[in-house]
């Protein structure tokens, strides 16, 4: 994991008071020697060793024990929607399998019809099937306006074999990703990215703070932000999401898995999961949308791989910081970015204790925002069609994908599953 390095062992415990604005210098990133070893740490890693989340145990309780509003499909159902699930159906591919748009009768009407994201389950076995039961039963009984709705599932085995798929809302403007790729034609304005921040720290919040159980996300990444009609920011995909510790208990030790360059220091090197490791995601985000970069391209040079790394030197010089502005973004949005840039700060504290709760945030995005009336309005953005040669076309079809830890065996360190006393 290329992240900032969290020292390992026993350490007095840091002042809560921070400067948010020397946080970023004040950490070291992680080598390539030492994240090559710790991948070497974890192919070692034996059976025996496994966490109780690694051999399949649902962390949730079973989605029969509580009500859900969650429609069951048949296979055969989902198979014409999708049209055998004809690649000109399919709108996305992820680690857990391909998405294909459909279209399907509504529930509460069987004359209406309702367009969907149909999630087919790949063949990768028990953990595959373990993140599909984590789906529905976090968004069987979530509901909230910033998460994206699960409509209903599919669940049958016969002589075809296993069937599992996840039937969600259509969100047809697609993710925040896409549009703070370098290679989009609808670029975010500033103010729709302030929209964008409020919705997913709100998302958070409810998961963390407002449900009878908290709910850690655990992979919160701008590909798992996605915007509906109206440009509404939702979270989605909660295969990896883990329930938090009991009220007395300070922390869930578990299989260290998320995205580099998003995963919090303290559970990459201990494997210790709170619900501030969303936080630290949260800030890396904040980063993102206010520099348009990924948290680690490899295309860049090698002082600019490394988003948090990048841009430490820049954030706490008023007239340096400008630098480090998305280009794509126009007018006089430098200060309210700055102010934006400090709420990031607050999230990224090394000490996880320091760090803000999420309703926090909320309130202190709330103030960006409040503030930086006249900066624009979050309209949806317009497309930009600039004259492309056959070079330019062969780049864009270049695919950066997330490397995801956890994805495979290498990667994967396991710890076992425990509480931790806070007595």
């Amino acid at each position: 994991m290329k992240c900032f390095q969290f020292y390992v062992g026993d350490k007095k415990e840091e002042p809560k008071t921070v400067n948010s604005n020397s946080v970023l210098s004040s950490s070291s990133v992680l080598s390539d020697r030492e994240f090559r070893n710790s991948r070497l740490e974890c192919s070692s890693q034996n059976a025996s060793d496994t966490s109780t989340e690694s051999r399949g145990r649902s962390q949730f309780p079973s989605l029969s024990d509580r009500p859900s509003n969650l429609r069951v499909f048949t296979f055969s159902e989902l198979k014409s929607a999708t049209k055998n699930f004809n690649r000109t159906t399919k709108i996305g591919e992820g680690g857990f399998g391909c998405v294909y748009k459909a279209t399907v009768k509504s529930g509460e009407d069987s004359v209406k019809k309702i367009d969907v994201a149909v999630k087919q389950l790949g063949r990768r076995g028990l953990q595959g099937h373990k993140e599909w039961v984590t789906e529905v039963n976090v968004l069987g009984v979530a509901e909230h306006q910033n998460l994206v709705k699960l409509v209903g599932y599919c669940a049958e085995d016969d002589e075809r074999g296993i069937q599992r798929l996840l039937v969600y809302e259509y969100m047809p403007n697609r993710s925040v990703e896409n549009h703070l790729s370098a290679r989009s034609e609808t670029p975010l304005s500033w103010a729709m990215r302030l929209k964008i921040a409020q919705d997913a720290a709100r998302g958070l919040t409810y998961l963390h703070e407002e449900m009878d159980v908290q709910i850690i996300f655990r992979d919160f990444k701008s590909s798992n932000i996605l915007l509906d009609e109206q440009w509404n920011a939702k979270l989605s995909d909660f295969g990896l999401a883990r329930l938090g510790p009991p009220e007395g208990l300070t922390h869930v030790s578990t299989a260290v898995v998320g995205t580099m360059g998003y995963a919090a220091p303290e559970y990459v090197q201990t494997g210790r999961l709170t619900s501030k490791s969303d936080v630290w995601s949260y800030g890396v985000f904040l980063y993102e949308l206010i520099t348009g970069r990924r948290p680690l391209d490899r295309n860049r040079p090698r002082i600019e791989q490394k988003l948090l790394e990048w841009v430490k030197p820049y954030i706490s010089d008023s007239k340096k910081f400008q630098h480090i502005l998305d280009p794509r973004l126009e007018g006089k949005i430098s200060r309210s970015a700055q102010k934006l840039s400090i709420v990031a700060n607050r999230c990224l504290v090394r000490h996880p204790k320091s760090r803000p709760k999420m309703s926090e945030v909320v309130e202190m995005v709330n103030k960006v925002v409040e503030s930086s009336i006249g900066v624009g309005n979050p309209e949806p953005p317009v497309k930009i069609v600039e004259p492309t040669s056959p070079e330019s076309e062969r780049k864009g079809k270049r695919r950066i994908s997330d490397t995801k830890l956890g994805d495979g065996s290498r990667l994967v360190r396991m710890w076992s599953t425990k509480l931790i006393n806070t007595c």
